[in-house]
């Protein structure tokens, strides 16, 4: 599987980040341990959960996600060829969740201890924390980088303004900076206004800033849980907007075009922007994965991702969005 580079790191991570939030809940042990298997047998070695992963699903109590993951890697004996993402900031039984010094100390030494490693490559603040200093949230960081018990820090779902304070915190202070940011995205366009709940939809503030910064920038949802391809799966609110009709217009004839899918023109469309997205992939069958990981032999033209991305902005024809 193709790599690249994480951020302004030297860290090389696969192209395509496999999201595990419902490994060891809704996707039972031996089928998970399926789809893991044939992720890394195609190369990729990214892998990304969290602690409270899946706390919603009825039985579940968080933990089912990095547990499974962590029998798998045993079983395997394969931990030093991953790149484990984590995070760490939402609410589940045994926590109320967010990023002072004691939470982050605690739920870090939890999810090492589910994983059956010694090292987190990537630990995210899952959400923001405004009761907390920040510069008690970095320092906590930091001490978990100094220790060896994380490698790198992420953002998810934190604003850009809260991003950009804690990383100019860090950088006069000599700690460990925010290197990824990982936030909701997909083709089509949330209408203004809209809430995602705690999530935050990447916005052209967002890519300006880690591009400026060389931050990475990764994306979950970006499917929309098939409603893309699926009928009985219709586009959620938040996206009918004026454009929606145009953006679809142009995706899916954009696919038929090129004998792919609508969902691996969203992959290949994210990877090949100017300031590239690097996606997070998921699936409960091996055809899902197979589908979404093909999708990195595609190779958009020129004019194909200048329809793609001026699709509903009529006047903007002759200048590609980033």
């Amino acid at each position: 599987m193709k790599k690249v580079k994480l951020g302004k790191t030297n860290e090389m991570v696969s192209a395509l980040c496999l999201g595990t939030d419902s490994i060891g809940s809704k996707i039972d042990r031996e089928t998970s341990f399926r789809l893991l298997d044939y992720y890394f047998e195609k190369g990729g070695s990214f892998l990304d959960t969290a602690n409270f992963y899946a706390s919603w699903v009825p039985g579940c109590s968080g933990g089912e996600s990095e547990t499974t993951i962590g029998m798998w890697m045993r079983e395997r004996k394969n931990r030093d060829g991953l790149f484990i993402a984590s995070k760490l900031g939402f609410d589940y039984p045994g926590t109320d969740g967010g990023l002072n010094s004691e939470e982050i100390e605690q739920e870090c030494e939890k999810s090492l201890k589910r994983l059956g490693t010694d090292r987190i490559d990537l630990y995210y603040a899952h959400r923001d924390d405004r009761e907390t200093p920040l510069e008690e949230t970095m320092e906590s960081f930091a001490r978990l980088v100094k220790a060896g018990k994380v490698r790198y820090i992420g953002a998810s779902n934190i604003k850009v303004w809260r991003i950009a304070e804690a990383n100019k915190f860090c950088q006069l202070n000599d700690l460990p900076q925010y290197c990824a940011v990982q936030q909701r995205f997909t083709y089509l366009r949330p209408r203004n206004g809209v809430s995602f709940g705690p999530q935050l939809f990447i916005n052209d503030d967002l890519i300006d800033f880690c591009q400026a910064g060389q931050l990475a920038l990764i994306a979950y949802s970006i499917l929309l849980q098939g409603a893309y391809t699926r009928s009985e799966r219709p586009i959620p609110a938040q996206f009918a907007g004026p454009d929606t009709d145009s953006r679809l217009d142009v995706l899916n004839g954009t696919a038929k075009e090129a004998g792919v899918s609508p969902n691996q023109i969203i992959i290949s469309w994210m990877l090949e922007r100017e300031y590239p997205i690097l996606p997070i992939i998921a699936g409960s069958k091996i055809e899902q994965l197979s589908e979404n990981i093909a999708a990195l032999e595609i190779e958009l033209t020129e004019e194909q991702m200048k329809r793609l991305n001026t699709a509903g902005n009529p006047k903007l024809e002759q200048e590609w969005l980033r």
